[in-house]
């Protein structure tokens, strides 16, 4: 498993550094500047080889690469012949430098937009966008959205992926067309797109498959239809649109997990029939007739943990949290951070017999936060992501819109980095190789459509930091050639010294508090 994950981080890395330096070199070679050394990596060089006056090489150390051009250390200009000064980096002019220097970041970008555009011209295979479980108390559902809902078009275009909703709502979503349960629903929302998906962000598609367990721990597949289950449509998006004059039918279930593709065996013939017209809401209706959602079966236990220590065992059906009914895992794991007692009653089911314990749960604190554990894993079955296949957009129509999307990459990265700075964003969202590591694994397990828009998305990232006004980073480099010009000369060596030292100490401690997130998160 290491070894795939390091495999995808490698096949995902790699390309961007390449590209980076690979413009260094590019234009250092048409201003005439001699390239020493260009290496993907850095420490001790695994293979290399010399071809002309440069040697190409693959370092041990896969977090970046560089070019070394002859002649590029200013503070030591004066000790280069002046017979070699021609092919020197320092002794070009201000505008060769500029380029040269310029190369790099412009690669990037030039490499994102050409991702883009193989995609809007080859197609691309998606996930849904699908929305989670929206509450009640949520502006989302204020506006009209509920949960499973599956966003078709935004201002009457369609959309297939987040970026196409960020160009399309660039000053407003208006208006949005929803799929949700084989019906088409238009919906006025009047949202920027930014503030869309910050709302949109809070509710992943984790919906919950319309699967019971009952007080015996046998499970059932529910249905608002007799003799058919829909599992197109999840338990969460049932909840809200049954009506309490519907009866509801639910099926002895088995599960044959070695089946991936149709893993689900319903016994229609032993079909009950339930009539919950005293209910309004479906839950307590369930709850009330000796049902539960199955992600309230205990599926696994930590050993030597609260719940282990108690007598919790896997199996056992969870129904109650301090006296107060729970209808879903994230009501139970909700319920247990709100309690402000040091021990928690916890009610469950075990073989159709009701017991209680009590627990005291594990405290840990993350990100920050204290957050209480009792080390129980939900037996919950989701539903799994749907994709779909995008159209060729053709090649002029794709040059174009992949412009936006690079433009737009840009434009929102440069923003974050200022919400960043002026600590609208928390520095703890700033995440290190492991969680590019991880989002590039999982991208890469969901779609690759997904992994090269995640690929393009990280080539700007890479670009914008590069020219960050910080000695040692491209744009430190580009910040002394401006002031050249503003000087009418070089900088001193003593100020180029003081500027260097400050720009290797912020940048150590950028990747130093970026890495420290990583182990945050990760361990």
């Amino acid at each position: 498993m290491f070894i795939e994950k390091f495999g995808i981080f490698i096949l995902f890395l790699g390309p961007l550094v390449f590209f980076h330096e690979l413009g260094h070199f590019i234009f250092a070679r048409l201003f005439g500047v001699r390239v020493e050394t260009f290496s993907i990596g850095f420490g001790p060089k695994i293979l290399k080889f010399k071809k002309g006056d440069t040697e190409y090489a693959v370092s041990l150390i896969p977090l970046g690469g560089y070019v070394k051009m002859f002649g590029d250390d200013p503070l030591n200009k004066d000790a280069i012949p002046v017979e070699e000064r021609p092919f020197s980096f320092t002794f070009k002019g201000k505008w060769a430098r500029f380029w040269i220097v310029m190369g790099g970041p412009l690669a990037n970008f030039i490499m994102a937009y050409v991702i883009f555009m193989t995609l809007l011209v080859m197609g691309e295979r998606l996930p849904e966008l699908k929305l989670g479980v929206i509450p009640k108390t949520s502006t989302f559902y204020d506006l009209g959205l509920r949960s499973g809902d599956v966003i078709q078009k935004v201002n009457n275009k369609e959309v297939y992926n987040p970026t196409d909703i960020l160009l399309e709502g660039e000053d407003l979503i208006k208006t949005m067309v929803v799929g949700r349960v084989e019906k088409n629903i238009t919906l006025t929302l009047n949202l920027t797109g930014e503030t869309f998906f910050e709302e949109f962000a809070k509710y992943p598609p984790t919906l919950r498959q319309p699967i019971l367990v009952d007080t015996q721990g046998q499970t059932y597949a529910l249905s608002l239809m007799s003799g058919k289950i829909n599992w197109n449509t999840s338990y969460d998006q049932l909840r809200q649109t049954w009506d309490n004059e519907q009866p509801v039918y639910v099926y002895p279930l088995s599960v044959d997990e070695k089946n991936a593709e149709d893993p689900f065996v319903v016994n229609f013939e032993k079909e009950k029939t339930l009539s919950l017209k005293a209910y309004k809401n479906l839950d307590i209706g369930l709850s009330d007739n000796g049902f539960k959602t199955v992600d309230l079966m205990v599926k696994s236990i930590n050993m030597k943990s609260p719940a282990d220590l108690a007598g919790i065992k896997a199996g056992d059906v969870i129904y109650s949290l301090e006296g107060e009914d729970v209808h879903s895992f994230e009501d139970l794991r909700g319920n247990l951070q709100k309690s402000k007692s040091e021990k928690v009653a916890i009610s469950l089911w075990r073989k159709g017999i009701a017991k209680n314990f009590e627990i005291v749960p594990e405290v840990l604190n993350q990100d920050g936060e204290a957050v209480k554990l009792i080390g129980v894993y939900s037996g919950g079955i989701f539903q799994p992501l749907k994709f779909i296949e995008t159209k060729s957009k053709g090649f002029f129509e794709a040059s174009l819109m992949a412009l936006g999307r690079t433009w737009d990459t840009i434009v929102k990265t440069i923003d974050g980095f200022k919400k960043l700075i002026t600590a609208e964003v928390s520095f703890k969202t700033i995440g290190g190789p492991l969680a590019i590591g991880k989002v590039a694994s999982d991208s890469f397990n969901t779609s690759l459509s997904y992994f090269f828009q995640l690929m393009a998305l990280i080539s700007v990232n890479l670009g914008v930091i590069n020219l960050f006004p910080i000695p040692v980073l491209d744009g430190g480099h580009i910040m002394f050639i401006f002031l050249e010009i503003l000087n009418g000369g070089p900088v001193s060596r003593r100020k180029m010294e003081i500027a260097q030292q400050v720009g290797l100490s912020l940048l150590l401690m950028l990747m130093v508090g970026a890495i420290f997130n990583d182990f945050s998160r990760f361990f």
